[in-house]
């Protein structure tokens, strides 16, 4: 053996983790960010209330749901699951269905009238939220759990916004809607319908409130520059669904474009399928740039909607549509002065969805952008002393209801501390624990309990709802297949290998604590742990503790 060699052995034998007289490294129980936590825009334990859906304890699993998300049976349903695309068990088989699991803790808790279990004590304090959207609802909703009175303006004649403007029965059942929308009023927020807001700041003092959320949501569609002549029937996204709710008429057995690449374009499209009407949805990009999610185009090709790509609309005339053909360049569609007609009866715009924000001009130190979107500062406050802002109307982020209830609860926290007069700070986040640092020892082996899912031929039919839920055995067997990954969930694999018994249980709900007397920091109980609930770590210099949580 060399000299370099021994010099080797000798390094590795001075690092070793294994048994001895001294211990380099020693075990400590650690909590790390589950991947579906990190992935939740909404800011759900999702980890923790599945965990009590693994008992069975679906009352208890609600009351956690509800203290990030007071929307439960919605987001079962209408979520795009960043959560599920962060899932540990993608590396082992597919995903736990955490929506569906979600769904049925909220559709319990609709059939059952579970009330949300919160203390308060009034602050005195008053809040306007201008918006009775997702984002408008989950901060009024939060900011009552907080002690505060709150009541929303709305301009439309029911609450939801985009939720129920946006969304069909076929994905949402609005019943569904109403029903988590009355739990929000139930507990005492005051929700003030048709009622348009022209200035912010008469209102605030008008009212007496000594804080503004303003959570606008993109409720209008950008015009679109081109000639036309009339011949064909033009509206935009919302004038339709508006429209639809009492005349279906001018949509019924016609040939419909519907012109954008969101998921509101596809959900038009569907719509009008069911009309009985021959659709199709044209996008100027190409599928990169397209910004609905894989799932909800494959959705829309099944039910018999044609989806045309790199097509822009040029010209209308005499119910023809002349399309310009596109190509992308530097992630941009351009033009290539190439040209196809079509016919057509109606076009439909759902491109370029925006906030109708014109009318927060006024308020001084507001900034508008060019999209209608306004600029936050770190405390989410819009250039006004007091007046915060969230969901659709922020810039830089794609929208989803979900990440708008994520604003609602972020802005609700910040309110809370500007009433209390102090500055949030945001408390540090846990490192996630990632399917590498797991140890997968045993068989896990466990096939996703899918969804039943009305037929396509027989969907387009009429707008019952496509998704079914899970029963409540499918339920239990999905929320067992959740790795618990980074926390501990007392599966006594550390206890049961640690050579020196120097593992101590403190009863269950507790965990475990180390004899650091009896821990020759061998590393085991590390190697053990599946969900990477134990860190070896350096030995703390002088260490005079001889028993660790």
């Amino acid at each position: 053996m060399s000299a370099n060699d021994i010099t080797k052995a000798v390094d590795l034998l001075l690092h070793a983790e294994g048994t001895g007289p001294k211990r380099s490294r020693r075990p400590e129980y650690v909590d790390f960010m589950p991947p579906c936590n990190s992935a939740c825009p909404a800011g759900e334990n999702i980890q923790a209330w599945m965990a009590h859906a693994q008992e069975g304890k679906y009352f208890e699993a609600f009351q956690v749901l509800m203290a990030d998300n007071p929307f439960p049976a919605l987001m079962g349903r209408v979520c795009v699951k960043p959560c599920e695309t962060g899932c540990n068990r993608n590396h082992i088989d597919t995903t736990v269905n955490i929506h569906a699991v979600e769904r049925y803790i909220g559709d319990e808790a609709i059939r059952q009238s579970w009330p949300v279990q919160f203390n308060a004590s009034p602050s005195g304090k008053k809040v306007l939220v201008v918006g009775a959207g997702p984002s408008g609802l989950s901060a009024a909703y939060h900011l009552v759990r907080m002690g505060h009175k709150v009541e929303i303006f709305e301009a439309g004649g029911h609450a939801g916004g985009l939720l129920w403007t946006g969304v069909p029965d076929y994905r949402l059942p609005k019943d569904i809607l109403d029903a988590e929308v009355d739990r929000i009023v139930r507990m005492g927020v005051t929700i003030r319908l048709n009622y348009k807001v022209q200035d912010v700041i008469t209102e605030k003092e008008a009212g007496k409130f000594d804080a503004v959320y303003l959570a606008i949501g993109a409720q209008i569609i950008r015009t679109e520059e081109f000639e036309q002549d009339d011949s064909v029937l033009i509206t935009d996204a919302f004038s339709f669904f508006s429209s639809v709710k009492s005349n279906t008429s001018p949509f019924i057995r016609k040939k419909v474009v519907v012109y954008g690449g969101g998921k509101l374009a596809l959900y038009l499209a569907r719509m009008v399928m069911r009309f009985g009407s021959e659709t199709t949805v044209y996008f100027a990009g190409d599928k990169k740039l397209m910004p609905a999610y894989d799932y909800e185009t494959e959705d829309a090709l099944a039910e018999g909607v044609d989806v045309q790509l790199l097509r822009s609309i040029s010209s209308i005339s005499n119910k023809k549509i002349t399309l310009e053909k596109m190509k992308v360049e530097k992630g941009k569609a351009v033009g290539t002065n190439e040209f196809e007609t079509i016919d057509a009866d109606v076009l439909i715009i759902a491109n370029r969805q925006e906030a109708d924000s014109g009318f927060l001009r006024s308020i001084p130190g507001l900034v508008i952008n060019e999209d209608g979107t306004i600029n936050i500062d770190v405390q989410r406050m819009a250039g006004h002393e007091g007046i915060f802002a969230g969901g659709d109307m922020l810039p830089g982020e794609n929208r989803s209801s979900t990440i708008a209830i994520g604003h609602g609860k972020k802005a609700a926290r910040y309110i809370n501390s500007y009433l209390m007069g102090q500055a949030y700070i945001k408390p540090e986040k846990h490192p996630t624990a990632g399917y590498r640092k797991l140890h997968m020892w045993y068989q896990t082996d466990a096939p996703q309990k899918e969804q039943d899912k009305i037929l396509p031929a027989v969907a387009v039919q009429n707008f019952d709802e496509i998704v079914a839920g899970l029963a409540e055995p499918e339920v239990r067997f999905e929320a067992q297949r959740c790795l618990s990954c980074g926390n501990c969930f007392e599966c006594d694999g550390c206890f049961g290998a640690c050579p020196e018994d120097a593992i101590i249980k403190l009863g269950k709900g507790n965990r475990y604590k180390f004899n650091y007397n009896a821990c020759t920091g061998c590393a085991v109980c590390y190697e053990q742990c599946p969900c990477h609930a134990i860190e070896m770590v350096p030995e703390p210099v002088n260490s005079t503790d001889d028993v660790k949580k």
